[in-house]
């Protein structure tokens, strides 16, 4: 019998720690609760936790602080955390993701929701173990720490949806990725996802990396390959399945 894994909650909101770790429970997750950033960072330094879930609007110390502290201290780096927010801009998602954090969740959510966030986070941790800091294909190059894409010298500018999309692919070339696995990438905080997101976010990742950009195979009725190489070809591609469509949706 596998050891279950433990999370570290730290969120002073006592009704909301208790939906949380009720699910987690359920779920087969051994669940602790910190009710401040102080002491929610020394838990962290303690007990060493699988994954930590972080609110941001912590007394004591706000969850930023806590997760740079966590992201800078070397035995503590590598763990996992997913930040809790009713802050919603753009701005304040991207500085918890500069500062290391592995995903985010907004309030109000679906603690089944929740849960299978904290299962993607945990599965895509082993991945990350051995993944290269940065990914190139052509004249593109994926800085997978700072979140960027680059042709050349020029930015281009995707979503962290696209950006999740696009590194699963790259460290799987060559092999077909279905839709359901490649949902663990979405940043989606709505409780409903479907696998057709993804044709949605792989045909704006082929309009913005431009008209000639052919390193990913659509397999029809099975999901999507990126190639070793551009000119690459497989008998059971299908570029055009509902390319067309889902541009026109898209412009």
């Amino acid at each position: 019998m596998s050891q279950k894994k433990r999370i570290l909650l730290i969120e002073d909101e006592e009704d909301i720690a208790a939906l949380i770790k009720l699910q987690a429970e359920l779920s087969g997750f051994k669940l602790h609760v910190e009710v401040d950033g102080i002491n929610g960072f020394r838990a962290v330094e303690r007990e060493k936790p699988d994954l930590v879930l972080l609110d941001i609007m912590l007394p004591g110390q706000n969850g930023y602080d806590v997760c740079r502290k966590i992201k800078s201290t070397p035995e503590l780096k590598s763990i996992p955390v997913i930040i809790l927010t009713a802050k919603d801009e753009e701005l304040d998602i991207l500085l918890g993701l500069e500062l290391g954090a592995d995903d985010y969740i907004l309030k109000p959510f679906s603690p089944k929701v929740l849960m299978s966030r904290i299962r993607a986070v945990l599965r895509r941790g082993k991945e990350t173990e051995k993944a290269p800091k940065t990914l190139t294909f052509g004249e593109f190059t994926l800085e997978v720490d700072r979140y960027l894409l680059r042709k050349k010298d020029k930015v281009i500018t995707i979503t962290l949806s696209e950006f999740g999309i696009l590194k699963r692919l790259l460290l799987n070339r060559g092999k077909v990725l279905t839709r359901n696995q490649l949902l663990d990438d979405i940043h989606n905080d709505d409780s409903f996802v479907v696998d057709r997101n993804i044709d949605v976010h792989i045909a704006a990742l082929r309009r913005k990396l431009g008209p000639n950009f052919k390193w990913i195979d659509t397999v029809r009725g099975v999901g999507y390959r990126f190639k070793g190489d551009a000119n690459e070809t497989y008998d059971d591609e299908d570029e055009s399945y509902e390319f067309d469509e889902l541009e026109e949706a898209l412009v």
